[in-house]
């Protein structure tokens, strides 16, 4: 590799590092925020876990979306989905930040990314509704199992992203369970 690409490759992976030090509104099971790339993490580790559910679906393409999916809030941040304005697009933030974010990279691979990335946002495959779903799950499982200030709403997540954990027998079965754990978390207070 020549230094020049070498360089830019780098620079990418640092600014994407960034990820790590965005917050989310999920809690540890010790309290703390959660980071972007840890949702992320274990997003990919759903599919590993998960992959034989759905042979039909290419994992490698599946672990692609799931690494990028939310790689734009390196810049701006999350934006909780209870505070979100639906009058605003989040997603073309996201995207534009993005864009930014690859900059450093040559164009073959900005547009590579940027297709998964769009996939994802708009559903447009297999592999990204699948993501799309376990997206939604991972992060309802996250609350039900984090140490979450005394105002959190568990009751949000009873209907947070019903359209995208409906799609496969296995999203609807795994929503069924976290549903169950959501209503007694709920019902803790």
């Amino acid at each position: 590799m020549d230094p020049k690409t070498l360089s830019a490759y780098l620079a990418f992976l640092k600014n994407a590092g960034q990820l790590k030090d965005t917050l989310r509104s999920a809690h540890t099971t010790e309290g703390r925020q959660e980071s972007t790339a840890e949702h992320t993490w274990r997003l990919c580790l759903w599919v590993l876990v998960f992959k034989g559910e759905f042979p039909e679906l290419d994992v490698e393409k599946l672990l692609k979306i799931s690494v990028l999916h939310d790689l734009g809030e390196a810049i701006s941040g999350d934006i909780p989905a209870v505070d979100q304005d639906p009058k605003l697009s989040k997603s073309d933030d996201e995207r534009r930040d993005l864009e930014t974010l690859l900059s450093p990279l040559p164009a073959e691979r900005q547009r590579e990314f940027l297709d998964l990335w769009d996939e994802y946002e708009n559903a447009s495959s297999p592999e990204a509704k699948m993501i799309k779903g376990l997206d939604k799950l991972e992060t309802i499982m996250q609350h039900n199992q984090g140490a979450n200030p005394p105002d959190f709403d568990y009751e949000f997540n009873l209907t947070y992203g019903e359209k995208h954990t409906s799609s496969h027998p296995l999203l609807r079965a795994i929503r069924e369970f976290l549903d169950e754990s959501t209503a007694a978390r709920a019902n803790e207070d």
